[in-house]
């Protein structure tokens, strides 16, 4: 239990952060246990609510791998990944479409409100918010997308009017079909067209790991023009390359710091934002 001196000392602490970060967004991507786990999940939701009790505009884009397989599994619909990605034939897409856009994305937002913040609850072809393309190259995902374009209008419109977007990624694609795309890289393109002050990505590992096998390490910080040359020689492989890629993609786009930290921690978005010692990866 701690003394009030200790917590008055943990609010000292965190006052510059606080003074830093007042007025500016901070997208957020959340998934994984920080989900699937209640006790997780509400520390991250009461975590984004006092971000924006306090003065700051968070945004938060949201995935749903895991309930994603349990509807496929109900529904007898094999999943395979490549890359780190999910190949998504028509079959595939309704039901993250479903998941995602329906019930996930409306569940988040019912938890905001009854934990006293105020969310409106999006997908990305919600007014023309994420336009994508289908991925084709190196090998046809099926209805995967990757961003081709931002329209911030909508979420700017919603933080001027003090709630807090949620968003889930599903894209609509050139012809208006709906595209699965992969949270990260829409969290990453978010941040990069609302010039975000901070996108922090919560995930289900400490942070970006370098190498294999016994000499694999947390890499604390990494310089973004680095990441190609990573992913080429082996050292980021599966889902850490869509992390990766989607942080280097964020920094050219302008977002000023790129955090990718372990979700499964308590509290570890007010750890990475307010403390001296932050934990997790650094993309510069």
């Amino acid at each position: 239990m701690l003394t009030p001196m200790e917590k008055a000392d943990i609010l000292t602490e965190a006052l510059p952060y606080i003074q830093a970060f007042y007025g500016k967004i901070v997208v957020v991507k959340y998934g994984g246990n920080a989900m699937t786990d209640p006790a997780l999940e509400e520390m991250v939701l009461k975590d984004v609510i006092l971000m924006k009790l306090i003065g700051m505009k968070p945004v938060l884009v949201h995935g749903g791998g895991p309930m994603i397989d349990h509807w496929l599994e109900r529904l007898d619909i094999k999943a395979e990944f490549i890359d780190g990605l999910r190949v998504t034939d028509k079959p595939t897409m309704e039901v993250v479409e479903m998941v995602l856009a329906g019930k996930v994305n409306k569940e988040v937002v019912s938890r905001i409100q009854k934990l006293g913040g105020k969310a409106v609850g999006l997908c990305g072809k919600d007014a023309g918010m994420v336009r994508a393309r289908r991925v084709t190259q190196p090998r046809d995902l099926g209805l995967v997308g990757e961003v081709t374009g931002v329209d911030t209008s909508l979420i700017l419109t919603l933080i001027e009017k003090d709630f807090i977007p949620v968003v889930s990624s599903v894209g609509a694609g050139e012809d208006g079909e709906s595209l699965n795309i992969n949270a990260d890289t829409v969290a990453s393109a978010l941040g990069g067209a609302l010039k975000a002050h901070k996108l922090v990505l919560l995930t289900d590992v400490e942070g970006i790991f370098l190498g294999d096998g016994e000499s694999r390490k947390l890499a604390s910080q990494l310089f973004a023009k680095d990441i190609p040359g990573l992913i080429a020689g082996g050292e980021l492989t599966g889902g850490m390359i869509p992390k990766a890629q989607g942080c280097m993609e964020a920094v050219a786009s302008g977002v000023e710091n790129v955090h990718i930290i372990d979700g499964r921690k308590p509290h570890a978005l007010l750890l990475e934002v307010f403390t001296n010692e932050g934990i997790g990866t650094w993309v510069r």
